[in-house]
């Protein structure tokens, strides 16, 4: 594997790997289902916590049949597997179409329970547009599966949704109390449904223009601030819009991470060299292209 020293548009390509100078996160062009690659790519580390999301809409079903997906899926689910220590906690963000049997959710769901991961939550995310409002219930939800294997730390934190619903009643040193005297916070825990989250959108500073699939800053630290501490690895092997490693970055957390396009492997360093030279964590509505940042 070679490692990539020169600047160029697209820095990367397939097979190389780029080191972040401040020896914080490593971002690579290669193949989730590469062995060899990921092997190179983690360098000997392991990780903690996996976020994953993989391609799922229907391109992609042009391309493979529904267990030609899964069988894909079932190796890098193995390589995932191999670099993260033991407990370990493992988020995959995966589609769900209505019209095809909710295909590929349930057969995703049917090979997890084939591995030594542990099914613990199926999370909805909530979206504020959607499809089907005409002959069909609006599709507004992102499905989001987590699991573990062994015991890993869970330390969920508060949502800013306000509490309003009083009740449960007990007696605390033989007073009667309801929930909200009782509570630690005025907001409520999160869920297994999010619908606090907004989804990303070009009014948004995080907005990355040519990444359709972006998940939002807000989704990311909230599965990373609960499920790592801070200085562990986290590893992501779909990169896409760098999210994961921009919220590692702020978080303190260290990021592995890679994509198969060399676009996207190029944005995921941009958007980190942009967030340190700038603050900001996205483009908003411009080119991510138009100028050239030198390395951090």
């Amino acid at each position: 594997m070679k490692t990539a020293t020169a600047k160029t548009q697209n820095r990367l390509t397939v097979g190389q790997i780029w080191r972040d100078p401040e020896n914080r996160h490593v971002v690579g062009c290669g193949d989730a289902v590469d062995p060899g690659f990921i092997h190179e790519l983690m360098h000997g580390n392991l990780a903690t916590l996996a976020v994953h999301d993989p391609p799922y809409n229907l391109v992609m079903f042009k391309k493979r049949s529904v267990a030609e997906f899964i069988d894909w899926c079932r190796e890098w689910i193995a390589i995932t597997s191999e670099h993260l220590t033991d407990p370990a906690s493992l988020y995959v963000w995966l589609g769900a179409d209505q019209k095809k049997h909710f295909q590929p959710l349930p057969q995703f769901m049917a090979m997890m329970a084939e591995t030594d991961f542990d099914s613990r939550s199926f999370i909805t995310m909530r979206n504020q547009r959607g499809y089907g409002t005409q002959k069909n219930w609006m599709a507004i939800r992102q499905e989001l599966l987590y699991y573990t294997r062994g015991n890993p730390s869970f330390a969920v934190g508060y949502t800013d949704i306000p509490k309003i619903l009083r009740g449960y009643y007990k007696k605390v040193n033989g007073q009667r109390t309801e929930n909200l005297e009782r509570s630690k916070s005025n907001c409520i825990r999160p869920g297994n449904v999010w619908v606090d989250i907004q989804q990303v959108f070009y009014r948004m500073e995080e907005n990355v223009e040519p990444c359709p699939a972006q998940k939002p800053l807000k989704a990311i630290e909230r599965i990373i601030e609960t499920s790592s501490a801070p200085g562990d690895i986290v590893i992501d092997f779909f990169s896409h819009s760098g999210t994961t490693l921009i919220a590692c970055e702020r978080l303190g957390r260290r990021c592995i991470t890679c994509d198969l396009d060399s676009y996207f492997a190029e944005i995921t360093i941009r958007r980190l060299e942009h967030f340190r030279a700038t603050g900001k964590t996205g483009w908003q509505r411009d080119d991510p292209f138009a100028g050239r940042l030198s390395a951090p």
